[in-house]
């Protein structure tokens, strides 16, 4: 099956969880960021295809444009081109069924990277469940469990994907996102894979089908550290367009 039919499948793919807008007791800044985050007569969506485009970190930085579905039920793909000195190198990271796997090739046919296992698909879950910025409807639900140590950010609590979410979110007085960052299964800067926090910076957001999300970020390892800044920031990525189902 050829990348774009894969999205094409998953993005088609039907919805077994029904979205509910509940009404949980949630704090203030939580429910702050959800009012500002999604219109109140939008209909909540189930997946998102995003197109974007931006620049990725590998030794150098290079630009990568890349269209990705995220579809709550069945999982993600994000297929992607990065041109490293001009070549182009065509792949994807992807959570299907529950199994991760990241395949990478040189001109669409020399594969020159491929991952998978346990380790890789608790990785690309815990993508995911960060990602659900651009899914914010999922939220919602009264399977979040919503807390908050002051008035400018919440934390949500939540298993996905097989994999259990503690999302940190920085709220400004609007509702506006302005960072968020999480424990994530990975191996930044070594061999032995283990929880690091891994987060963004938000420094753009539009509004697209009654959606209000990021669409400019910062994202890396080591979230909240010096470290971010050293050695951690990875991908920097612009969103051009969101279609929510």
């Amino acid at each position: 099956m050829s990348s774009a039919a894969a999205l094409d499948v998953l993005w088609d793919s039907p919805h077994e969880t029904r979205i509910t807008r509940s009404v949980p007791l949630i704090p203030p800044a939580a429910r702050r960021y959800l009012d500002h985050a999604i219109s109140p007569d939008v209909p909540l969506a189930g997946a998102v295809r995003l197109t974007m485009h931006g620049e990725i970190k590998l030794k150098g930085w290079y630009p990568f444009s890349a269209e990705q579905v995220i579809h709550w039920d069945r999982g993600m793909i994000w297929q992607a081109t990065i041109r490293v000195h001009g070549i182009p190198i065509c792949g994807s990271d992807s959570l299907i069924n529950s199994q991760g796997a990241s395949r990478w090739n040189v001109f669409g046919l020399i594969p020159i990277a491929s991952a998978s296992g346990p380790d890789v698909t608790r990785s690309v879950a815990g993508r995911v469940n960060i990602e659900s910025l651009w899914l914010p409807s999922v939220l919602c639900g009264n399977d979040v469990y919503w807390t908050s140590s002051n008035p400018t950010h919440a934390h949500a609590h939540f298993t996905a994907h097989r994999e259990t979410a503690d999302i940190d979110y920085s709220i400004d007085e609007s509702g506006v996102l302005t960072s968020v960052n999480m424990p994530r299964w990975g191996n930044p800067n070594s061999p032995e894979f283990r929880y690091v926090v891994c987060g963004c910076f938000i420094d753009e957001e539009r509004t697209f089908q009654g959606y209000t999300v990021p669409s400019r970020v910062r994202v890396g390892w080591h979230f909240g550290s010096p470290r971010f800044q050293q050695d951690g920031e990875f991908f920097r990525v612009t969103v051009d367009s969101a279609v929510y189902r």
